[in-house]
């Protein structure tokens, strides 16, 4: 029993008719009859994928029944595209194109497939003779424009979207694909001018606002591109790039902890997105919460070990967290993928300065420049590891250059810290003091906000429980250790140097800034825990340091806390270094901290968080015995410096050792903003170093009113 030729007529008739369940149906019953006719499973393929339904089986089965028949198997790879088994459905359009060279929908189907393999190259020459076959077929055009944009030829993308258009003008998407390459290609004003057509087409088109905030942050203007991502996100559906962008770009405006959140979004749409994990770190190590950054980096390299931003993010992270070997080895695994990756020579120009070699580090500074000529902070690291001088031309320009571009904040705020700290270095004041103002403004835009009501009511409640009677008593728990050394004092004010003259006795040891008093005190506050205090305190002090009589503790804050110090090791030995509060202040306006709170930013707050640093230090020196605190004037340590340092050894009753006069020459990790001053000799320019600034510092005079009183 053979096949009615009429029937597979009637059929390929049902067919053109679009009567496609009925053909179905007819067809379904004659493969009863006839299953091993290849014509019946063609069209029942073409019949179930008319209407939506799964064809594959069918598909497969012509092809097996009609191996020479070319549309059998353009058909069966057409079924494989659709569902993305590109492997597969390439198998079967090579097959078709073999059989018939000039299959436009097989070429492209084809090209696809290879595209989405990561084999662009390859689909570039198949769409082409697509083209040449037929010019108008816009998929084609359009689908080439995406292969070009794969290997990075935006200019012969935009060219292809170009051509789409002109056939198909009406098409959001293949609007948007243009923005897109226009954007890639740098071209941000029409980029821009492209997308919002394919939004005016479709304003649903989640891509194309996306792509008009990328195109208005190439244009600087960021606020509209956050308008932009935001309606993105609405319009959908949300994607990890969306979350990324209009989190990079709040990040950028000083918005960090909605950045934050969004990046947490981008990780739980999707957990194996490396660059979403980093991006969180990055955001938490902003904000100082620096285990979190490093647990979020970890993650990063889990997902991709070889993956060199997040080897370079840890080894920042190792580095505050005084683990420089590690950070070494960090930054060792990000050059060995990159080699000249500009990110890891730059922070291994930063330990470098952080044991005090200068030359080497530099060094390591410029190739980051060199590798990445736009790269903001290595201008900034080289203005910070020594003096300027008017032969850095080249630095002038380069840092220059970069202000005259849009940055993100915190690289803006660094060169304009480091352009100031330049036309100090070269004496030229009057242009010194507006970059410093500049960035401290800039600064502000991250929206932390000094509360100095809070600050006052801190201080009065601390002189209010530590009277003379308070002091004097041991808390439960207390040390009878001499370990401990603690130097106190405004930052700026000569803690580091102070620290680095000590620590270059072989019988102490500078543990740096130890975190541990502030959080103390919230626990005394509360009653709670107060017999361990004395032994965590030891542990956090003694992480690290070699067996040393003395270990040095110079976190200045702790200014707040010597009360409490004194009742938990009451043989400990508190420094409190003093300078003039015109330039403590002007010095802490001029540095880029990396933990400064928010009152470091306005001279009128500094001269407040002053006045109270007085108030409560005074209580002290009124409180205090005689023997557990030392005053040191740092103008004069710097004009008599072994007068002072003998005075200071006698005080942690350590006998004279020279080599604390050869501070600058002593080999240790210091982290602190003036790791550069501490290795050099020691000399006074920097006592009555605001004269240079009186024009500008009469506001601050007047906010510190009688603490410039017995000033020097």
């Amino acid at each position: 029993m053979t096949l009615n030729h009429n029937d597979i007529g009637t059929l390929i008739a049902l067919v053109n008719q679009d009567r496609l369940v009925e053909a179905e149906q007819r067809a379904r019953a004659l493969l009863g009859r006839f299953p091993g006719e290849g014509m019946l499973w063609k069209i029942l393929g073409v019949t179930l994928g008319r209407q939506g339904k799964d064809a594959l089986q069918a598909m497969r089965k012509t092809a097996e029944l009609m191996p020479k028949d070319p549309e059998a198997h353009g058909n069966l790879g057409a079924v494989l595209h659709d569902q993305r088994r590109w492997e597969e459905a390439l198998l079967s359009l090579h097959r078709a194109i073999q059989l018939q060279p000039n299959d436009v929908d097989a070429l492209v189907n084809a090209a696809d497939a290879l595209r989405e393999l990561g084999r662009a190259s390859e689909a570039v020459p198949l769409y082409q003779r697509a083209l040449q076959i037929n010019p108008r077929q816009v998929a084609a055009q359009n689908d080439l424009g995406n292969a070009l944009l794969v290997l990075g030829q935006n200019e012969e993308a935009v060219d292809c979207y170009r051509r789409a258009l002109r056939i198909k003008p009406d098409d959001a998407k293949i609007r948007f694909n243009l923005g897109n390459a226009l954007r890639l290609a740098g071209q941000y004003e029409e980029a821009l001018i492209v997308s919002q057509q394919a939004i005016a087409l479709d304003p649903a088109l989640g891509a194309a606002h996306n792509n008009a905030g990328l195109s208005l942050v190439g244009l600087g203007r960021h606020e509209e591109a956050i308008t932009s991502f935001r309606r993105a996100l609405a319009a959908g559906p949300v994607s990890v790039d969306m979350l990324s962008n209009l989190g990079n770009t709040l990040r950028d405006m000083g918005e960090r902890r909605e950045a934050a959140d969004l990046y947490r979004q981008a990780i739980a749409l999707d957990p194996s997105h490396v660059e979403s994990h980093c991006n969180l770190g990055n955001m938490l190590f902003q904000m100082r919460r620096i285990e979190e950054s490093a647990a979020s980096y970890r993650q990063a390299l889990a997902l991709k070990p070889d993956h060199a931003p997040a080897h370079v993010s840890l080894a920042i992270v190792l580095r505050q967290q005084r683990r420089p070997i590690e950070a070494e080895a960090s930054c060792q695994s990000a050059l060995a993928i990159d080699p000249q990756f500009a990110e890891a020579l730059h922070v291994q120009g930063e330990l470098r300065a952080d044991r005090g070699e200068f030359a080497d580090a530099e060094t390591l500074f410029r190739r980051a420049i060199a590798n990445k000529p736009e790269y903001p902070a290595a201008y900034t690291s080289i203005a910070t590891h020594r003096k300027m001088s008017p032969e850095d031309k080249d630095w002038l320009q380069g840092a220059q250059g970069l202000l005259a571009k849009r940055l993100p904040l915190d690289q803006e705020i660094g060169l304009c810290f480091s352009l100031g700290k330049y036309f100090d270095d070269v004496g030229e004041y009057d242009k010194a003091f507006p970059q410093y103002a500049k960035a401290n403004e800039l600064t502000k835009r991250y929206g932390a906000i000094y509360d100095g009501d809070k600050l006052t009511a801190r201080v009065n409640e601390i002189i209010g429980r530590f009277d003379a009677s308070v002091v004097q008593q041991r808390l439960s728990g207390a040390s009878d250790s001499a370990l401990p050394v603690l130097i106190v004092g405004m930052p700026r004010s000569g803690t580091s140097l102070t620290e680095q003259i000590l620590a270059s006795h072989p019988s102490v040891h500078g543990a740096g800034e130890v975190t541990y008093w502030n959080a103390a005190y919230n626990a005394y506050r509360g009653r709670d825990q107060i017999p361990g205090m004395a032994q965590q305190y030891l542990q956090r002090l003694t992480a690290g340091s070699a067996a040393a009589q003395r270990i040095v503790d110079k976190m200045p804050a702790n200014f707040m806390h010597a009360g409490l110090i004194h009742m938990v090791f009451p043989r400990a030995r508190i420094i409190h270094v003093t300078r003039n509060p015109l330039d403590t202040c002007l010095s802490i306006y001029f540095q880029n901290f990396f933990n400064m709170g928010p009152h470091g930013n306005d001279l009128a707050s500094l001269a407040h968080y002053y006045r109270e640093y007085r108030r409560v230090t005074d209580h002290w020196r009124s409180v205090l015995p005689a023997a557990a605190l030392l005053e040191v004037p740092y103008e004069s340590l710097v004009k008599d410096q072994e007068l002072w340092t003998r005075r200071m050894l006698d005080f942690i009753a350590l006998p004279w050792d020279p080599a604390c006069l050869d501070f600058y020459k002593t080999e240790r990790t210091v982290l602190t903003a003036s790791r550069w001053q501490v290795r050099q000799r020691i000399h006074g320019a920097s006592a009555g170093r605001w004269r240079h600034y009186e024009k500008f510092v009469g506001p601050l005079k007047t906010a510190l009113g009688d603490a410039l009183k017995e000033a020097p």
